[in-house]
């Protein structure tokens, strides 16, 4: 028999970190940089960022976009990944947070892969939409605003070329989604979200529990 889910407790979870995640010294530590801040929980965990990575690398992906980089946690996962030439495009409205991880960036030797976009990331896209980038990138991973979801994604859409995917970070929203009494605006945007991504028949579709939910669209 098969069952529908299995409930992940402490142990279980750390059985899993020790036996699966393969997190290098120099991501340990830029990941401690933000344990202790209020915005910890906007950090993806290592064994999210991992399995990216190992997407990534299944895919062959040589360009990468980046909805949101915050620290640069995400980014340097992904730029590890990456060939020689890959190159990853991360936009992020905030400087201060990329700062913290231009410094592992450059630490770890892949600095020159990481292309940083500062401003409203829909301006920015916008503005590689006018330039030609259209179908340019193979992969694009969205994690920043919730209510900018849905513009971010109907731009991605745009950016990655046919048969690159989508990956779609907070779908669970810690469970608010399922929670009829939460109708904050990040809350309806996610559901938003979630109802545009089942019914889009321009897209193959999966969602993981992993993390705070892992959506992942093929651009057919």
């Amino acid at each position: 028999m098969t069952v529908k889910r299995l409930q992940m407790s402490d142990t279980l979870y750390d059985y899993m970190l020790a036996h699966s995640v393969r997190e290098p010294d120099v991501l340990a530590r830029l990941r401690r940089e933000v344990i202790e801040r209020e915005e910890a929980s906007w950090q993806i965990s290592p064994e999210q960022g991992q399995f990216m990575a190992l997407l990534a690398r299944i895919a062959g992906v040589t360009r990468f976009l980046e909805v949101g980089t915050f620290i640069g946690y995400g980014s340097l996962w992904i730029a590890l990944a990456l060939p020689d030439k890959g190159k990853i495009v991360t936009c992020e409205l905030a400087p201060q947070f990329p700062e913290i991880g231009a410094t592992y960036w450059r630490e770890a030797g892949v600095d020159d892969k990481i292309d940083l976009r500062l401003g409203d990331a829909r301006e920015t896209m916008d503005a590689m939409i006018s330039a030609g980038d259209t179908g340019s990138f193979d992969m694009a991973f969205i994690d920043a605003d919730k209510p900018g979801y849905p513009t971010y994604y109907e731009q991605c859409l745009q950016l990655v070329r046919p048969g690159g995917t989508i990956l779609i970070d907070n779908i669970f929203w810690e469970g608010a989604v399922i929670d009829p009494d939460n109708n904050r605006g990040s809350t309806r945007a996610i559901r938003q979200m979630n109802d545009i991504l089942a019914k889009d028949e321009r897209i193959h579709l999966s969602i993981l529990p992993l993390g705070d939910g892992l959506a992942i669209a093929q651009k057919i």
